[in-house]
């Protein structure tokens, strides 16, 4: 359903969805202070975004001024972005993962002017590169013990203290600055995370936030009933529009996840009705309940298997509307049986799960849809405020994203890549006017690099990237998205990476389920010390030798992994080698790991 209220601009739908709940017993926002989960009022962020704007309009900050932000998702993000917002200053979203020669970067890029960050490590990383930064002038810390001796350095509260008194010299001030705001205003810059070369900084306005926040609660049904768990990053263009404004726009209630590992605690403590995800979170739920179901007696695991059946012919006969009594009955004992326990471990109240970030393997949709946990899946890029297209309530289609948002126009290029035009599309990259003519062209068509088809029935499906593109050394065109996610079906497979672009057959780099490694190991007396010895053992190359022979064997000869390395460690943010929603930066990972390549090659001409 659409939102509550009608708005024009960010501010405007800050204001009255904060006006419109200021009584409200419910909490706009949940977070985790000492171990339990805490409560914000509607009313408390209201006057703590008013009070943090009214704080950097007496550093000196205006309207069009950048300011650059480094935290992970926490309230204090909320008040330092409506703060800008409301003030009309450009809020800069920088990853906290990123280092400090990246930070650099992007602080000289934007010329910002104030840098908020989090904690201390955050402020540590900026004081070895402040010197490098000519335009930045004051240094805004939210957690304040420790606070750096440095004059430029000034804790969050005390901003909002100034705040208050700045109030009462010129109490008209923000509703001034607010009336100024134009729909075409820039109100973000969102550095995407390129694999190579320096990123480049997507410019967001109003009306392109505003578009898809409208479009897209037509897709994602919030209402101010429903309580969504955040856990990806705010400075993401995905979690910033749904699992932000979008919910907040309906009157949701948001809770903060303490990190992405501790999503399945929490998931147990805040009870969510939603969720936005991407994919690995569900391959990673689903490899879990079939190891368990593994472990079961032969009875548990035929009545397991039983109930996924039913589930699946449930779902289709209800999508199709020819239902029977005896497959209604079925799927009552099956759910009494096996889903409802499935659900718990979600909190038990979950309506949809929003997917997006990559590609949700069909079978895993139908898996999920089965056990009565619904997955919204879409697809979108930064560039395009982000949401392009999605599946809905009631009209979807696994294997496909959905049909575009309503006043978003999505065509097919000659060469299959999928272009996008309409009024969410970015107003372009800050600072670089060649790269905003190369991704945009004279008509106004956003060249997604992403490849992909319409369905008979309209719905559009992606098949991959178009510069991930494989191109065999005998011409084959082979697309890894697709037999990634075939592997990744296998619960002794945790992460994959397919190789051979210009190579004469494929291999792959493979990140097993440690977990499940270790069960293996433990049930057929393997001894190891580490993660490295046990993927290094013979038994365990032969185990996933099987695992690749059953997964592949409906795959053409050219599609077939002919060699693969098992690593002994986890491909992770922190090391540059997956993006913020865990998606492979291919490129790094393979100069990273070059002569494990090159060795799984040698002796090929």
């Amino acid at each position: 359903m659409p939102g509550i209220i009608e708005f024009n601009n960010i501010a405007e739908m800050f204001d009255k969805i904060t006006e419109h709940f200021i009584g409200d017993k419910r909490p706009m926002f949940m977070h985790k202070v000492h171990g339990k989960y805490t409560h914000i009022s509607f009313a408390k962020m209201k006057a703590d975004v008013e009070n943090f704007a009214l704080g950097l309009a007496a550093l000196g900050i205006k309207r069009g001024d950048n300011i650059a932000l480094i935290s992970e998702n926490r309230p204090e993000w909320v008040v330092a972005d409506m703060g800008m917002i409301k003030l009309g200053a450009v809020n800069v979203s920088i990853y906290p993962t990123l280092t400090p020669k990246q930070i650099e970067y992007i602080l000289n890029d934007s010329g910002a002017k104030i840098v908020i960050v989090s904690n201390q490590h955050q402020l540590i990383k900026l004081m070895k590169i402040i010197q490098n930064i000519p335009t930045l002038q004051r240094i805004l810390i939210m957690t304040e013990h420790e606070i750096e001796s440095d004059p430029r350095v000034i804790p969050f509260s005390h901003v909002k203290e100034i705040g208050i008194e700045f109030c009462k010299l010129y109490p008209d001030y923000l509703l001034n600055e607010m009336n100024k705001i134009n729909p075409e205003h820039i109100i973000t810059i969102i550095y995407t995370s390129g694999t190579t070369g320096n990123p480049k900084g997507v410019m967001l306005t109003h009306n392109n936030l505003v578009s898809n926040i409208k479009a897209a609660s037509e897709c994602i049904p919030f209402t101010y009933e429903d309580t969504v768990l955040s856990f990806l990053p705010l400075c993401h263009s995905y979690e910033r529009m749904a699992g932000y404004y979008t919910s907040m726009s309906c009157g949701s209630t948001i809770a903060y996840a303490e990190g992405i590992e501790t999503v399945r605690d929490n998931l147990l403590e805040v009870h969510p009705t939603f969720v936005t995800t991407v994919p690995r979170l569900f391959e990673r739920f689903y490899n879990r309940i079939m190891k368990q179901v593994g472990e079961e007696s032969v009875v548990r695991q035929k009545i397991f298997s039983w109930a996924i059946g039913v589930g699946k012919t449930y779902m289709c006969a209800k999508k199709n509307k020819v239902m029977s009594p005896f497959i209604s009955l079925q799927y009552k004992v099956a759910n009494k049986l096996v889903f409802k326990k499935i659900r718990e471990r979600t909190g038990g109240h979950i309506k949809f799960f929003v997917s997006g970030g990559a590609a949700l393997a069909p079978e895993l949709g139908e898996f999920f849809d089965a056990v009565g946990i619904p997955i919204i899946e879409g697809y979108g890029m930064t560039e395009s405020s982000p949401v392009i297209s999605a599946n809905r309530k009631d009209d979807y289609k696994f294997g496909t994203v959905g049909r575009p948002l309503s006043g978003v126009e999505v065509k097919i290029a000659a060469d299959g890549e999928i272009l996008v035009r309409g009024p969410n599309v970015m107003k372009g990259y800050w600072n670089n006017k060649k790269a905003t003519e190369e991704i945009i062209d004279a008509e106004g068509w956003l060249h997604t690099g992403d490849i992909g088809l319409f369905d008979t029935e309209g719905y559009l499906k992606i098949t991959d990237r178009k510069k991930h593109l494989f191109v065999s050394s005998g011409g084959k065109n082979i697309a890894p998205q697709h037999i990634e996610n075939i592997f990744l079906q296998s619960e002794f497979i945790d992460q994959f990476v397919l190789i051979g672009d210009g190579r004469m057959y494929l291999t792959a780099l493979i990140v097993p389920n440690f977990d499940s490694l270790k069960d293996f190991a433990d049930r057929h007396g393997i001894k190891y010390n580490n993660t490295e010895e046990l993927s290094s053992n013979p038994e365990i190359y032969k185990l996933m030798e099987d695992v690749m022979s059953k997964l592949q064997k409906d795959l053409a000869n050219y599609e077939r992994v002919r060699k693969f390395t098992i690593l002994g460690k986890p491909l992770t943010i922190e090391n540059n080698e997956l993006t913020p929603t865990l998606k492979v930066k291919r490129k790094v990972v393979e100069e990273r790991f070059k002569e494990l390549i090159d060795k799984m090659y040698q002796g090929v001409n």
